[in-house]
């Protein structure tokens, strides 16, 4: 049976296997005996807050699973988790729309930690043009926009690399934070269909550095290289897990076209 309320123990366990470390790695970087920690992970002994603090430390565990950690060990949430709508997050919001509108005419975009599109600056809409209204309905989630066959799937001409390299940062995201709700939504954009006449997939020459997307838009060629900026000093739920993704010209001819809009 599923135990619906896990123990610190397990949770740090899991955490521990998650990150492949041993439990003698973790207690010489937690700076503590591999005794205590196995008596924290069998239950025998009780941390205290300082300690579930410094091992989710170590173990880079998301905000949103250190305050799982805390309640699981009997100690009540540290970190704060609001909606970006909050009149606390005020000075937040204005400061993502200040680094949205700070990147044109590049396209820029805030997005949640399921990729749910939280804002966008004025860039992106030409982008957008042709997409099914099905999928610009909210809450957007831009990965089907990129992916899904009535999305920008087929105006992406190396759709297979681009496919390739998003499947591949959900992965890791996935082996990171293991969420469920990333799970079933790398499952299904998995599961869409190739667009026909997709071109085979092919690596690029020596000298590339990154995986670009190459778009037909109504404004022309794109050539763009993904970037992805987060706040990493967040002591917010919502904010550590907010994340900026830009799109920056990989050449010069896709640098004048966005000048040029």
């Amino acid at each position: 049976m599923t135990q619906l309320n896990p123990s610190f123990g397990d949770l740090l366990r899991s955490w521990r296997n998650r990150r492949s470390l041993s439990q003698l790695s973790l207690s010489v970087e937690a700076e503590i005996s591999q005794r205590h920690l196995s008596f924290l992970e069998s239950g025998r002994s009780v941390p205290s807050r300082e300690m579930v603090l410094r091992l989710a430390s170590q173990l880079e565990v998301p905000l949103r699973d250190c305050n799982v950690l805390l309640a699981a060990a009997g100690f009540a949430p540290v970190y704060r988790d609001r909606p970006l709508d909050d009149p606390d997050m005020e000075d937040m919001r204005r400061a993502v729309t200040a680094i949205l509108t700070a990147h044109e005419p590049f396209p820029a975009l805030a997005i949640d930690r399921h990729w749910t599109l939280i804002e966008a600056n004025e860039a992106v809409g030409p982008l957008l043009a042709g997409v099914g209204t099905a999928l610009l309905v909210p809450p957007l989630n831009v990965l089907r926009l990129s992916l899904h066959p009535e999305g920008l799937a087929p105006r992406i001409e190396n759709y297979r690399e681009w496919r390739c390299h998003i499947l591949h940062r959900l992965d890791r995201q996935i082996a990171q934070v293991a969420d469920p709700v990333l799970a079933d939504l790398r499952d299904e954009v998995a599961d869409y269909p190739v667009p026909v006449d997709t071109a085979p997939w092919r690596a690029g020459p020596p000298n590339v550095i990154a995986t670009p997307m190459r778009l037909r838009s109504e404004v022309g060629r794109l050539n763009l290289l993904s970037a992805t900026t987060i706040f990493g000093t967040a002591l917010d739920v919502t904010l550590s897990e907010l994340a900026i993704e830009t799109f920056l010209p990989a050449d010069k001819e896709t640098r004048d076209l966005l000048f040029r809009r």
